[in-house]
């Protein structure tokens, strides 16, 4: 098995999860916040969601699924364009009100296509190649991509864990 195949396989297991956490919420299950410091379900798939489009586009050059595919304006969220919700206050996190959760898991799962035509054009080499000079040392490809894997896997999970929360307490 090749790297590539791997992160493939790591990623695909992101969309699992987010179709697992999401699907089948009503709008009040999706953004609910257990406690008001805590983050909703559909800010944690979001989120998880614009840090993958964000990190893989840059990483390939690519444009972000967010903006070219027109899913900001979509959501329609009080946010800047570019925001993926990274140190967001509660504040913040609550101006992430989803609907549907067919936009949320719409929305992945182009990113996700766009991620997999990336990851299977990998070569070894590619993974080698620095994609950000600002961290001592640079990041490499390899290391920015299970970044974006380590990081989606533990907001998914994240995610159900809310799920579970909800529907324990409704039962």
């Amino acid at each position: 098995m090749h790297a590539k195949d791997i992160l493939i396989d790591g990623y695909n297991r992101i969309q699992e999860e987010v179709h697992a956490a999401v699907e089948g919420l009503d709008p009040d299950d999706l953004n609910a916040l257990p406690t008001p410091e805590t983050n909703s379900i559909a800010w944690l798939v979001w989120h998880l969601t614009r840090v993958q489009d964000d990190h893989v586009a840059d990483a390939f050059d690519l444009d972000q699924v967010w903006l070219s595919q027109d899913w900001e304006k979509r959501f329609g969220l009080d946010l800047p364009r570019h925001d993926t919700g990274y140190g967001h206050s509660p504040a913040k996190v609550a101006k992430v009100r989803v609907e549907d959760p067919d936009l949320l898991i719409g929305y992945h799962d182009a990113v996700h296509e766009q991620s997999l035509r990336a990851l299977r054009a990998l070569t070894a080499a590619d993974l080698e190649r620095v994609v950000d000079v600002r961290w001592d040392p640079p990041v490499i490809l390899g290391v920015r991509l299970v970044s974006v894997l380590s990081d989606d896997l533990q907001h998914v999970g994240q995610a159900a864990y809310v799920r579970g929360l909800l529907q324990s307490a409704a039962a």
